[in-house]
């Protein structure tokens, strides 16, 4: 740091390998670290605390509930169906050993974004791609096309975010669909 406070020379910011995920390590015969007791270099120590006296009776729940806005009924009387994504998306996190690092609140942000989407589709397949103006009377694109549109980008925007978190703390190397040809191009480069 130079007198005036500013910082001069030094290693770039972002410079140099990006750091691997522990799947990647595995797969490659790295050596992978995980905090837990079975990791003879990972020795917690005790500590000195007073006794504590009994403290409620806690039930455990496999799932966190979804918010009640999830299945909300719609103007057209028909639940969301967020409530599903969200069950579906926690069941895909535990599978991976991962629900407890994704935040509920970001499941069910993606849960809703990715319901609106679909609602939206169908809105599109029920009305048409076309509209008609409200002063003019023209003909005008939908609005549930651009509607559509920004939903998925969000949603999408959303799971790429829960992705990179499994990515980066997922121990077991899985593939979701080995039969998706981009997959195989990617993968046959890198060989």
């Amino acid at each position: 740091m130079a007198k005036d406070g500013t910082n001069r020379g030094g290693r770039r910011v972002r410079a140099g390998d990006k750091p691997m995920s522990a799947a990647e390590k595995i797969q490659r015969g790295r050596e992978v670290r995980v905090m837990n007791n079975d990791i003879p270099s990972f020795t917690p120590t005790e500590l000195d605390a007073v006794d504590l006296p009994e403290g409620a009776v806690m039930n455990g729940a496999d799932m966190p509930k979804p918010s009640e806005y999830l299945s909300a009924k719609q103007k057209n009387g028909i639940p969301l169906g967020a409530d599903e994504i969200y069950k579906e998306t926690w069941r895909w996190l535990k599978a991976r050993n991962c629900e407890k690092l994704v935040n509920k609140r970001l499941i069910e942000a993606y849960a809703q974004a990715f319901a609106r989407y679909i609602q939206c589709e169908e809105a599109t397949s029920t009305y048409g791609l076309l509209g008609k103006h409200p002063t003019t009377g023209g003909v005008m694109a939908s609005p549930f096309v651009q509607m559509s549109q920004q939903y998925q980008k969000s949603a999408n925007l959303i799971w790429y975010e829960i992705y990179d978190i499994v990515k980066q703390n997922c121990t077991e190397v899985f593939e979701d669909n080995p039969n998706d040809t981009m997959e195989l191009l990617l993968r046959a480069r890198k060989k």
